[in-house]
């Protein structure tokens, strides 16, 4: 059976003095990071915590969460990083999903979110981004398999809080499928870690697949402010840039202005994007700026999460994200999931499945959502996608649009329910549909058209400070608009669509 520490595990040992990680300016070897797994596996121990438990974890990239992931996989456990600016109901909701042993934060999380989290009856403990794991008071809580390395948190179609569960060798698989597609990367690379380490694009590919290749990591708590990230890239010479499309907004606005060095990108290999589309204003400063393009690539949670990648500028298709990389099959099927293309396809359109050994098994402890997205091994992506024949470099996939109402903002996803569900809870909203707006730096932004109560009076800046309130800012709407009516299917159905299509319209004006 694959296991994700003994890979890690091996590479360490073989080669000690070699650089792991940077840090705070600084390069730190393979054997500090060992060392840093060994004291947190110790402490996790006499806590109690061991096989099928769970270990969830509120923080900005750091050391810290790299080496407890490890640690807890040393231990037969599974981690689960969450994001704490989630909001407070979803938070919750998500803890109680997972039911962890306990919750580690680091010092980057304020203690208003380590009090909501023992008020509601979680274990919690503090530890330094760089140091010791104090003893746990946690509890034992129900046990699942220990190949589950990794729960990622998201939210459903309906607004409730959603798991999706992946295995050791989802990981793996997925990890040395993109390392093989990647023409151009080499044992020593160093990979930017900017990512958030709650999204899976940020935590398998900027930080356990470096591990399992033996490369390195320039680890950064956030892309944001971007200052940061431009010492990080200058500083450690990372090579190998993977961001969603706001990362190289505003790294390219930063070199446009000056605030960043006109060769911020001349150590780089190759500059990739993921989580939506790049836009082509994107693409074409990108290459005035740096003379590199942006090559894309494409995925999600439930497949660990890369499904296809451009392999190197040489085979770059503008606008692709590039063909799928190995251990998979796919379908094209029709919107009554019936398959019209065969297997594995060459050219055609359709709602993309597909299969293969990073697929995850299904949703945490959901088996009624987990029969609405899987099928028998395959797995619904929901994207409508054309399929190009490339010959020898393969079939690349360009997609034409997502068949669900996901909202994609600077690579997150929104479920538009889960807004609702909360704008519905104010007193003076009696209907609200929620719409992805376009927007030039993070592709989409929520919009909101609601219909008040009868006689009831608020302002679209008094919605916007409501959701604030309950919601992550990016799930925030940015724009509130009031009707007086819906547009309406034949059955009476809110053609939320139509409202979409409206807002595409009005940005081309």
């Amino acid at each position: 059976m694959v296991r994700l520490e003994e890979i890690i595990d091996a590479n360490l040992k073989a080669r000690p003095e070699e650089q792991c990680f940077w840090w705070e300016n600084k390069w730190y070897l393979r054997a500090d990071f060992s060392r840093l797994v060994d004291g947190y596996e110790a402490s996790l121990a006499a806590s109690g915590f061991g096989r099928g438990q769970r270990l969830a974890v509120l923080t900005t990239n750091c050391p810290m969460i790299l080496a407890l992931s490890v640690a807890v996989w040393r231990l037969g456990g599974t981690i689960s990083p969450l994001n704490v600016k989630s909001g407070a109901i979803s938070l919750i909701g998500t803890l109680e999903l997972v039911d962890p042993f306990a919750v580690v934060t680091s010092d980057s999380i304020d203690d208003e979110a380590d009090g909501l989290l023992k008020e509601h009856g979680f274990s919690c403990v503090k530890c330094a981004p760089f140091g010791e794991l104090p003893k746990i008071e946690g509890k034992i809580s129900s046990f699942t398999t220990p190949d589950i390395a990794v729960i990622f948190a998201t939210s459903g179609t309906t607004g409730l809080p959603k798991a999706v569960p992946l295995t050791h060798k989802n990981i793996e698989s997925d990890c040395v499928g993109v390392k093989d597609a990647l023409k151009e990367l080499e044992s020593g690379d160093t990979f930017l870690n900017a990512l958030p380490n709650f999204h899976s694009f940020g935590y398998t590919v900027n930080m356990i697949m470096p591990l399992i290749t033996n490369c390195k990591i320039a680890i950064v708590p956030s892309f944001l402010p971007p200052s940061q990230t431009i010492n990080a890239i200058v500083s450690s010479g990372a090579n190998f840039i993977f961001g969603v499309p706001a990362v190289f907004s505003f790294l390219l606005a930063a070199i446009e202005r000056g605030s960043a060095p006109k060769d911020l990108f001349a150590k780089a290999k190759c500059l990739y994007t993921g989580g939506d589309r790049l836009s082509d204003n994107l693409h074409e400063a990108a290459q005035r700026l740096t003379g590199k393009d942006i090559m894309e690539g494409y995925g999600v949670t439930e497949t660990s999460p890369v499904i296809s990648v451009n392999r190197s500028y040489a085979t770059h298709r503008r606008g692709t994200v590039g063909p799928f990389i190995k251990d998979y099959e796919w379908q094209l099927r029709d919107e009554k999931d019936k398959n019209t293309s065969g297997d594995n396809p060459r050219a055609g359109e359709g709602v993309l499945w597909v299969k293969g050994s990073p697929v995850s098994p299904g949703y945490f402890r959901a088996p009624e959502i987990t029969a609405e997205r899987f099928d028998g091994g395959w797995f619904n992506t929901g994207d409508y996608v054309r399929l190009e024949d490339g010959g020898d470099d393969g079939v690349f996939i360009r997609i034409l649009d997502r068949v669900t109402d996901i909202i994609i903002v600077g690579g997150f996803n929104v479920y538009p329910q889960e807004v609702e569900l909360i704008l519905h809870s104010h007193p003076a909203v009696k209907t609200a549909i929620v719409v992805g707006m376009p927007h030039p730096v993070n592709g989409e932004v929520p919009k909101a058209f609601i219909l008040k109560n009868d006689g009831a009076e608020v302002t679209d800046l008094e919605i916007v400070k409501y959701c604030k309130e309950r919601l992550a800012h990016f799930k925030v709407p940015r724009k509130v608009e009031f009707v007086g009516d819906f547009p309406l299917s034949g059955t009476g159905k809110i053609l939320r669509r139509v409202l979409r299509e409206r807002e595409r319209e009005q940005d081309k004006k």
